[in-house]
């Protein structure tokens, strides 16, 4: 798409007024949308205002609308919940409570509003706006406000963001909250499977979603849960039968331990409630297992906000802002919502409409209709669930002739938190499939030893929660061991190739595919799937692994800010890795707030490390006297951590002191995050489904084998955008920078000016991007199995 790159700066905030206000349950994420709307209105020279208490503040009016300044917002980015309070409001659910509103929004001549909340307070206040005029005009009547005050803010401009833990919004991908609340839900489920391991129990848990089952759905996915309760998608006659002979076959595979999730509102086909209760009381009367029930409640609505949902809501806060500045008497109130890893812009009260078709589809029994309408997401969810849980009997597995296909998968390059989760996923498909699958141990260098073995449906059960690499991994790259690897593909006929890694295992595949004119063993279809916290692999805007690191530098970033701010007036100098990609240093500084971020990509001299000294002492004058500074590990050869260090001391001299810390091999460790494990989960299987497909193709009857020798049979699967897109790694060397084994163009460098703004720099941001208002897409049926992850 060649466009003009559009800058903000032509969009200016002088003469406007923006309220902001937290409504309804709160969520993890909230505080640093506010924050963001905040600091981008007071970056375009709007006024700001607080909205204390959600409607209840706008009706109540007072100390409950103040106008507030950049460090207002300081030191809430981490806080869960809202620091401006929410609450319910039934004075604004009256014309008599919205005219007081209108009344005294006016006074303080605000007409635009940011609303973070959930579905009922979006539609409350798009009829506010549809009021307005009438309010005014009824205002003027009763000589509260005068006929210059109705002409001048004759209309008011809404924008909208979705904050609610259960993800029950149609139109986005994420609303802000939910990932925390995963967050939340699988520390408890990590901690409940120790003890339950310890005496073979069985565990029912409830989770949030008392119309909505993503929390539901995704946890069960990314804990491997036995059995999952939704709304959306109630069992089928007879399940009890099902459920208990389910969770005796797994005790019978000697599995320890059983999980259960239920979604707090699960419901039968008739309707009716399932409750954790019921669930425990059926397990124990038929199978006398010992049962217990943890509800996990508002736990998941508390804690601080994960990562993911930091960078979010600063995202969208940031849009809001320029949605309001573009506003016109004519556009509709919009949300901002993510797709893919796009921010776009929805009309509100189609999102909210498609969002009540959901529940009337539910309420009439319409519940492949009601899946549908959730979105591509939730319905790759349900159905990468249902193909992961239960092993298909030996009988109805699918035969391709007589002929049985060996699928191998290895592990490559550094560990990633979530490749265990992704092996299990290819096993468990694979087998699904039909095919017979072999793990590798150790990499490329495990594979030219023949340390290869059959992997069952069973060996691979408990793997989604384990960090590192089970089947061990290796940096080895397979030229020096061509022959052998060639030798042992024969050796134990291995139809076609799954490789989980990083930069390394890119590297492997176009070793493998430049050795096919030697050996024949390497013409079978291969496939990658992106696992490195560097994220810096071609043909993918995430890998896994890199959401587990960034939230492990984001919860180190905390405690030293804290630390920091507790001694004051002190700078912390981070280095993180990446190797020459800078995506760790960047989205950690987002989600942190820091003050500045060094990458190799945007270069820098001493004059701008000059500017970044006077800019810290400059801060250390007002109430935030604290800095963060992260440093990518090879963004300068010369500007080391150590000069950066001993550089920010001496200029900082009597002004503030300074301390460094290298986070180390910390970032490849500890438990995936649900993203993680969720994104290694659905890809994963996804690229199995692929190999499946390519084995058919290119199955040589009559010669009895597989031959692929073409470009397209060696790719690899990656997000783009908004979708999951099969690319020939041939074809990706024209995007690789192969000397610094970062791609050529980045997403995520558009969001480095985002970073620079709410730390008060001076910059340019594209907004080229953004402003288009779009329409909730209705996908087909068919579109569920294409891309959309």
């Amino acid at each position: 798409m060649d466009h003009q790159p559009k800058f903000f700066e032509n969009l200016s905030g002088t003469g406007k007024a923006i309220g902001v206000l937290t409504s309804g349950g709160d969520a993890q994420g909230m505080n640093a949308a506010v924050r963001a709307v905040v600091r981008m209105g007071i970056y375009v020279k709007a006024k700001v205002y607080f909205v204390y208490e959600g409607y209840q503040g706008m009706v109540d009016g007072g100390d409950n609308i103040v106008e507030v300044s950049w460090e207002s917002v300081s030191s809430i980015l981490q806080v869960g919940g809202t620091v401006i309070g929410s609450a319910r409001c039934k004075s604004f659910r009256t014309r008599e409570g919205r005219l007081q509103a209108a009344c005294n929004l006016v006074q303080r001549g605000i007409t635009n509003l940011c609303v973070i909340g959930g579905d009922g307070s979006l539609t409350g206040a798009n009829l506010f706006r549809e009021e307005w005029s009438g309010l005014l005009e009824e205002l003027a009547q009763k000589g509260k406000i005068d006929e210059e005050a109705v002409k001048k803010y004759a209309y008011l401009n809404i924008v909208g963001m979705v904050g609610s833990i259960d993800n029950d919004f149609c139109g986005t991908d994420m609303t802000i909250g939910t990932d925390s609340a995963l967050h939340r839900i699988i520390e408890v489920v990590d901690a409940i499977m120790t003890t339950a391991q310890s005496h073979q129990r069985t565990f029912v848990l409830e989770v949030m979603g008392r119309h909505c089952g993503y929390l539901a759905l995704v946890s069960a996915l990314a804990c491997g849960a036995d059995w999952v309760f939704i709304p959306e998608y109630p069992p089928e006659e007879g399940w009890e039968d099902s459920m208990c002979v389910k969770l005796s076959e797994n005790r019978a595979r000697k599995k320890r331990l059983n999980i259960i999730i239920v979604a707090e509102g699960a419901i039968d086909c008739h309707n009716k409630p399932i409750t954790s209760e019921k669930v425990k009381d059926l397990v124990v009367q038929r199978l006398g297992f010992d049962t217990r029930v943890t509800i996990l409640g508002h736990v998941q609505r508390g804690g601080t906000p994960s990562a993911f949902d930091r960078i979010l809501a600063s995202r969208m806060g940031v849009e809001a802002v320029l949605a309001l500045l573009e506003a016109t008497p004519d556009t509709p109130a919009c949300v901002v919502s993510l797709s893919g890893n796009q921010a776009v812009r929805l009309p509100l009260m189609e999102c909210v409409q498609m969002t009540q078709e959901v529940q009337k589809a539910m309420d009439e029994g319409r519940f492949v209709e009601a899946v549908r309408l959730r979105g591509r997401s939730f319905e790759n969810n349900l159905n990468t669930y249902k193909l992961l849980s239960q092993k298909k009997p030996d009988a109805e597995l699918p035969k391709h002739g007589n002929t049985n296909f060996n699928v191998a998968v290895l592990n490559v390059g550094a560990p990633a938190a979530g490749m265990n989760a992704a092996v299990r996923a290819a096993v468990r498909v694979g087998i699904t499939e039909g095919h017979k699958m072999f793990a590798v141990i150790d990499g490329f260098e495990g594979f030219a030893r023949g340390k290869i073995k059959e992997i069952s449906w069973g060996d691979v059960g408990g793997w989604t929660g384990q960090g590192g690499s089970i089947l061990g991994t290796k940096r080895t790259l397979p030229a020096k061991y061509l022959e052998k690897i060639a030798d042992q593909m024969r050796t134990n006929n291995i139809n076609a190739l799954m490789v989980i890694g990083g930069f390394e295992a890119y590297l492997g595949l176009l070793e493998l595919s430049a050795a096919r004119e030697k050996y024949d063993e390497f013409c079978v279809p291969m496939v990658m799937v992106p696992a490195t916290v560097s994220n810096n692999v071609p043909g993918s805007d995430f890998s896994i692994g890199a959401d587990t690191a960034l939230n492990t530098i984001t919860d180190t970033c905390d405690r030293i800010k804290q630390s920091a701010s507790g001694t004051k007036r002190r700078v912390f100098i981070i280095e993180t890795m990446g190797g020459y990609c800078g995506y760790l240093a960047n989205m950690g500084a987002l989600a942190a707030g820091a003050d500045a971020a060094y990458i190799f990509e945007e270069q820098f001299d001493i004059r701008e490390l000059q500017a970044n000294v006077e800019h810290l002492t400059e801060k250390m004058k007002t109430s935030i006297q604290r800095g963060l500074v992260l440093r990518n590990e090879n963004c300068n050869e010369n500007y080391t951590t150590d000069f950066i260090y001993q550089l920010y001391s001496e200029e900082g001299k009597g002004v503030f002191d300074c301390r460094k810390n290298v986070l180390g091999h910390m970032q490849q460790g500890g438990a995936p995050s649900p993203f993680d494990r969720n994104f290694g989960t659905k890809i994963s299987a996804k690229a199995v489904q692929w190999i499946s497909k390519k084995l058919k193709e290119t199955y040589r009857k009559e010669e009895g084998k597989v031959f692929a020798n073409t470009d397209d049979s060696v790719c690899l699967l990656g997000m783009r955008r908004r979708n999951l897109v099969f690319q020939p790694v041939a074809e990706l060397k024209n995007e690789t920078d192969f000397v610094h084994r970062i791609p050529m163009e980045q997403w995520w460098l558009k969001l480095r000016p985002l970073m620079k703004i709410l730390a008060k720099y001076k910059t340019s941001y594209d907004v080229s991007d953004s402003g288009q208002l779009e329409h909730v897409a209705m996908h087909s049926p068919k579109e569920a199995e294409t891309g959309a992850i």
